[in-house]
């Protein structure tokens, strides 16, 4: 009885449509920086490579972005697109993710290899790409670096590697473990040969990738406010029973402690990345 009553008095609300204002800024138009959090055009940022004009911030790249900031698009050439995951460990959905991903980047896995000119000059280029699967070391991963490396040691050609990862990827175990080994017996072969490696360590590069071949390079560069470490804060925190500093594990402290050569803007990247190669090239040693 009391239920028929509230249900034949119950009011109806419509669901009023927002209005759209003159003022309104359409969704993409600007972005919100997380350091400063000041509102700027996206073509403004993306202008400035992708930096906060206000507070220097170095946004995230994927490896597309990148390798558009350094190559010459005449003559590049991916290698290895072909390679695909598998489930070893028979992990649910991970192969379902792995699609996902594929289909979100257009990347087969989480780092993009290849060859192309870096200012006229011949380089073999790594990139890993924190957007498909946190930029994770998988087995997959680990043979397209290595691949890479054997071909600029066949063709005595320098090896410059960005480098953006959580660290080696859980669902493939000790297969993605061994990507570490792997791919720093192939640098040292790579460097036998008297052949360049530049490392260049963006945020984040953490875990298994920054334990082995992030931190291999003939020269390590990195760029500003880097998050680049192995265990997290709070793990070491709470091993050592002490706080840390604050900047701890940024590309700052590390250069301050002597772990990197240098901490370089993306402004200047390409020119400094270029400069490398030409003073270590064949031509130069030479004279």
């Amino acid at each position: 009885m009391i239920r028929e009553l509230f249900a034949k008095n119950k009011v109806k609300y419509a669901t009023v449509p927002r209005k759209t204002h003159k003022n309104d800024v359409p969704e993409g138009i600007m972005m919100k920086c997380p350091s400063c959090k000041k509102n700027t055009f996206t073509k403004e940022i993306e202008a400035n490579l992708w930096v906060c004009p206000h507070c220097e911030h170095h946004y995230t790249l994927n490896a597309k972005q990148r390798v558009a900031l350094l190559l010459e698009e005449e003559g590049q050439q991916s290698f290895d697109t072909d390679l695909q995951t598998t489930n070893p460990l028979g992990f649910p959905g991970y192969t379902e993710k792995i699609q996902s991903d594929q289909k979100k980047t257009g990347l087969n896995e989480a780092v993009w290899t290849g060859t192309g000119k870096l200012e006229g000059q011949q380089v073999v280029l790594g990139v890993m790409d924190s957007t498909f699967r946190m930029g994770s070391m998988g087995s997959v991963v680990g043979e397209k670096i290595t691949r890479a490396i054997e071909y600029a040691t066949k063709h005595k050609l320098p090896f410059i590697l960005f480098t953006a990862s959580g660290g080696a990827r859980m669902q493939e175990g000790v297969l993605s473990l061994m990507q570490m080994a792997k791919t720093s017996v192939a640098l040292n072969r790579h460097r036998n040969e008297g052949l360049l490696y530049v490392a260049v360590l963006t945020h984040p590069t953490t875990g298994g990738v920054s334990a082995s071949f992030a931190s291999l390079g003939d020269i390590n560069l990195a760029e500003p406010k880097a998050l680049i470490g192995f265990a997290g804060r709070r793990v070491i925190e709470q091993t050592v029973r002490e706080k840390l500093p604050e900047d701890f594990q940024t590309a700052e402290f590390l250069l301050e402690k002597g772990q990197l050569d240098a901490v370089v803007h993306r402004h200047q990247l390409k020119q400094t990345l270029s400069t490398l190669v030409a003073l270590h090239s064949k031509e130069v040693v030479k004279w």
